[in-house]
């Protein structure tokens, strides 16, 4: 036996397409790198070439013996590192020939340019030199940086037999006080007992699933939506099923259609400056949408971060509020409002749930940090917090404008006009294709200085149209648009 899983091709499925098969031994290489590692060797050696079909999920799984679920999480890894690409009906197709020397198995050799996918550290990191144009985070002056770090400060001052134990696995409870009196006084009544806090939203998304799912389940989501967000989906083993989502809000009739087909267990909806849309749903749109899930008997996860950022005025509907947390369970977090280095969020849900939801939060990581979330209530409960987010709103806003003047002059339309928030999401009319198309045209940016969020990260089915989601913080760089220029289709 190998100390790892010999990786053997043989003649198996239709047409003769030479298949993977897989040897177990007694080696520690899980199934699903070793599928990633050999067909992104394959695809190095130039022995699968863009555009090749590859084997549907269940072939592929019966052919060579592993489950349906080692076959999916092995083909969304691929697609998010860029070499596979996914077509709605149609299946799985080699969609780049380049591969990053990072991801090259062992003793492979082959010229490979830098890639971008979703998790790309640079994206999260800040620390990158790159222009941060396709980043989720804000420049670090326009949080008000004195108020942040003399929120940690006063944080670091915590009192001695506060260091004994953890901390309390629901969150730092005065800081769920505060935010009970502010919910109720703002949106609905909620006890701080129905709140928990989490290492911000992703973490809070990560909960819900664990909570809520098992492998196989549907889970209805945004199409484009949150691009992590789809992968963690994945990960569970759950399925995604996109409910497209454009300038006019949600297709409400593709979604009963879907809720009524796929009998989903949730769905996660950003309500307020959708990310990457930037759009709201309207009232009607909301009370419908509560309407399906009460008829379909699935749970509605708000995503809920953005309302803080939403331009003075501006009246938006919380499905939290319009539900009463009875069916909703509502995601907060302050990453976009202080700095997201404060990894602090939260889940509102019903009395009957919490208990559930606080026993997976302390079974994947007992608790969170109190040390962040004292620093947290310190910068809220702040005098000059308020005025930040209101000065954060109004620099969007100006930011915003230059953005898509900006992207006009570099020939790009928005896929829907924002209502406010950071994003803007803009594009070509033109068809992608192998050459043309959003993954590889951020790998170029990359090589340029430019981090870009191309069109595949937030989608479902393949995109008619190539488009990026835009940071308003830093999309009016001149530098940004003489690179867009010289990619622009002729």
């Amino acid at each position: 036996m190998q100390q790892a899983a010999a990786i053997v091709e043989q003649e198996c499925g239709q047409g003769g397409w030479p298949m993977l098969a897989i040897e177990r031994t007694a080696g520690k290489i899980r199934l699903v790198d070793q599928i990633v590692a050999a067909i992104t060797g394959l695809v190095a050696r130039r022995e699968l070439r863009v555009g090749t079909k590859m084997p549907s999920v269940r072939q592929f799984a019966k052919c060579n013996g592993v489950s349906t679920f080692t076959v999916v999480e092995a083909y969304d890894r691929l697609v998010t590192l860029g070499l596979l690409s996914s077509r709605r009906g149609s299946g799985y197709f080699v969609a780049r020939q380049e591969v990053p020397a990072t991801l090259l198995p062992p003793h492979t050799h082959t010229a490979a340019p830098a890639a971008i996918d979703a998790l790309t550290p640079d994206l999260y990191s800040g620390v990158s030199e790159a222009l941060p144009v396709g980043a989720g985070w804000l420049p670090p002056e326009w949080y008000g940086e004195d108020t942040i770090l003399d929120a940690v400060r006063q944080a670091m001052r915590i009192p001695a037999n506060r260091l004994r134990g953890y901390g309390h696995p629901m969150g730092f409870p005065t800081l769920r006080q505060h935010m009970a009196a502010l919910l109720t006084g703002d949106l609905y009544p909620v006890e701080p007992d129905q709140i928990v806090l989490t290492h911000g939203a992703t973490h809070a998304f990560d909960l819900v699933l664990r909570t809520l799912t098992k492998p196989g389940d549907a889970v209805l989501v945004e199409d484009p939506g949150y691009s992590n967000l789809l992968s963690l989906i994945r990960h569970h083993g759950c399925i995604p099923v996109g409910i497209p989502r454009g300038e006019n809000g949600l297709d409400m009739e593709v979604l009963a259609e879907r809720a009524k087909a796929m009998q989903p267990k949730l769905m996660f909806v950003n309500t307020v400056l959708q990310n990457p849309l930037g759009t709201s749903l309207t009232h009607a749109q909301a009370h419908r949408l509560l309407a399906l899930a009460e008829q379909y008997d699935f749970w509605l996860v708000e995503d809920d971060i953005y309302r803080e950022l939403a331009p003075h005025g501006a009246s938006f509907p919380s499905l939290a509020a319009m539900d009463g947390l009875r069916r909703v369970i509502r995601v907060g977090s302050f990453s976009k409002t202080l700095s997201p280095v404060l990894r602090v969020g939260s889940i509102s849900a019903s009395n009957s749930l919490l208990p559930e939801l606080l026993r997976v939060k302390m079974l994947a990581g007992l608790t969170t940090s109190e040390i962040n979330e004292r620093a947290v209530f310190h910068a809220i409960t702040a005098r000059p917090y308020k005025r930040m987010v209101e000065r954060l709103a109004s620099q969007l806003e100006a930011g915003r404008a230059r953005t898509m003047e900006n992207l006009a002059l570099a020939g790009l339309k928005p896929l829907a006009t924002p209502r406010g928030g950071m994003f803007v999401s803009a594009g070509w009319d033109a068809a992608p294709t192998a050459e043309f198309n959003g993954k590889a045209i951020a790998d170029q940016a990359l090589k340029a200085g430019i981090l870009l969020s191309p069109n595949e990260f937030f989608m479902l089915r393949p995109s008619d149209t190539v488009w990026f989601r835009f940071n308003c913080a830093y999309s009016d760089s001149p530098q940004l648009r003489t690179f867009l220029q010289s990619v622009r289709p002729r």
